[in-house]
């Protein structure tokens, strides 16, 4: 309003000023430097600038906190499942061990990982470990695959170890988990992979902030016949009655390929979990970071509006001044 009066001020008193004047004031530097800085409201677009970057954190905000909301269900909802799933693994483990160090010809690296991201470094210290082992049991005698659950470890290991992949099967947790999803996909694992021992790499559930990666040995029957016969924790077997007229040698066949199954599932689960829970951490810390960035972005807007109405204010004052002059 004071600058429409000015305006009206300035144009009341513009018969008065010659047209010579007006041409020499065209043409001086400082009204070209003020013509230069655009049409009446250029000196705002700073403030315009934040604001609509106060929007974008606002929006960024927004979903982070829905995403943590939705990671938070799906946590609930697999969390009584994978602590109902470790009861069927434990007894495999009880009669026949878990030998990781069991020295074979032929390793197959089971990788688990997540098909989505934003979800911490649950995928990449999976790939590391599987590295890792797959490194440390090779050899001029020794043959090393991998076969890939999901997206993320598979973007990562095809870049380096695409001729050592031998299955990739991804979109897993499409839809809700259960055993028999699995035991098909432990099945077709059996049938096109030729191993002596299967490392499953998994992330172990322990709480939302808190995974531990794991790893997980299922031997083939040929090595567990071969650990048995050497008195190792498999000498056991022995020990115990059986019923019907199987051989030996096809009970540990059912053994391992069950051990298998049940270890996948319990594994495909806790991951789930630990992926279920470590991004509900990193949608809290995001959430957390917008709302730090918001504050800022709010101090800087009004630091800049308040610059704005003191410029304003400083320009109607001079103007005022010069007319009295």
């Amino acid at each position: 309003m004071a600058m429409a009066a000015l305006r009206r001020e300035g144009r009341r008193l513009a018969p008065l000023i010659s047209p010579r004047t007006i041409t020499a004031v065209r043409s001086s530097p400082l009204y070209t430097t003020l013509e230069d800085e655009g049409p009446l409201g250029v000196r705002h677009i700073s403030t315009q600038v934040v604001r609509n970057r106060m929007k974008s954190v606002k929006n960024i905000q927004k979903i982070t906190k829905a995403m943590k909301m939705v990671a938070a269900s799906k946590l609930r909802a697999i969390q009584t499942k994978t602590e109902n799933s470790r009861g069927l693994w434990q007894p495999f483990t009880a009669l026949l061990g878990d030998l990781p160090g069991a020295d074979v010809k032929k390793n197959v690296v089971v990788t688990i990982s997540s098909d989505k991201g934003l979800c911490g470094g649950i995928n990449s210290t999976s790939v590391k470990i599987s590295k890792g082992l797959h490194k440390l049991n090779s050899g001029p005698e020794k043959e090393t695959k991998y076969v890939i659950l999901g997206e993320k470890a598979k973007a990562q290991l095809v870049r380096d170890s695409k001729k050592d992949i031998e299955l990739i099967i991804t979109e897993l947790q499409k839809n809700p988990l259960n055993y028999t999803q699995v035991s098909v996909l432990a099945d077709e694992i059996l049938k096109n992979v030729e191993y002596d021992a299967l490392r499953i790499v998994f992330n172990k559930f322990q709480s939302v902030v808190s995974f531990v990666p794991t790893v997980s040995t299922v031997l083939s029957t040929e090595i567990v016949e071969r650990e048995a016969e050497s008195g190792g924790k498999l000498g056991d077997l022995d020990s115990y009655e059986v019923e019907g007229g199987e051989t030996k040698g096809e009970i540990l066949q059912n053994l391992a390929e069950f051990q298998f199954s049940c270890t996948m599932f319990n594994a495909v689960l806790e991951n789930a979990c630990s992926e279920q829970g470590a991004r509900m951490s990193a949608m809290d810390s995001s959430s957390r970071n917008a709302g730090d960035m918001l504050d800022r972005l709010t101090l800087t807007y009004n630091r800049t509006r308040q610059a704005s109405i003191t410029t304003e204010l400083i320009e109607i004052i001079s103007g005022a001044s010069a007319l009295e002059g």
